[in-house]
């Protein structure tokens, strides 16, 4: 199995909407039995609750379910993990600063990264504007390129 684990700060906005895309995708590819998905944050702040419902809203609109709640990142998440995406540098520079130096070479990605190149490199926390619509959007983009690079790279 694939492991694939999106991280946001709160895990409550960006990190679960990208894990309930990314896990739609994978089940309409086909895919349930070779990759499997989570998310969760860097912080604390969050424990047990659901995700934001301007992440839900947005999620319904586009016929995607999620019913998850936030859990802080732990260590053998990130050792576990093929991939762990993260939604911005902040995330990464929290990540990094969790485990030993190289521990995440060649995993840790910015989720942007597989997106076309006239996006921005950062997926914004909606939770400051609202822009919900707009995160998914992106979110949406980063999530099929990074379909196609794992689907590539292990001959999916």
């Amino acid at each position: 199995m694939i492991q694939i684990l999106f991280v946001c700060y709160g895990n409550i906005c960006r990190s679960p909407m990208a894990e309930a895309v990314f896990q739609n995708m994978v089940e309409e590819a086909g895919l349930s039995d070779e990759i499997t998905v989570d998310s969760a944050g860097t912080s604390a702040i969050n424990i047990g609750q659901p995700a934001h419902r301007g992440t839900r809203e947005v999620l319904d609109r586009h016929g995607i379910s999620y019913r998850g709640s936030a859990h802080q990142v732990a260590l053998d998440d990130l050792y576990q993990a093929d991939y762990v995406i993260v939604m911005d540098a902040d995330n990464a520079f929290s990540l990094k600063a969790m485990v030993p130096r190289g521990t995440l070479d060649g995993k840790l990605h910015m989720l942007l990264d597989f997106a076309p190149l006239a996006l921005p490199r950062e997926v914004p926390d909606p939770i400051y504007d609202g822009r919900f619509q707009y995160v998914y959007d992106l979110i949406e983009a980063g999530c099929h390129g990074l379909l196609e690079h794992v689907r590539a790279r292990h001959g999916l």
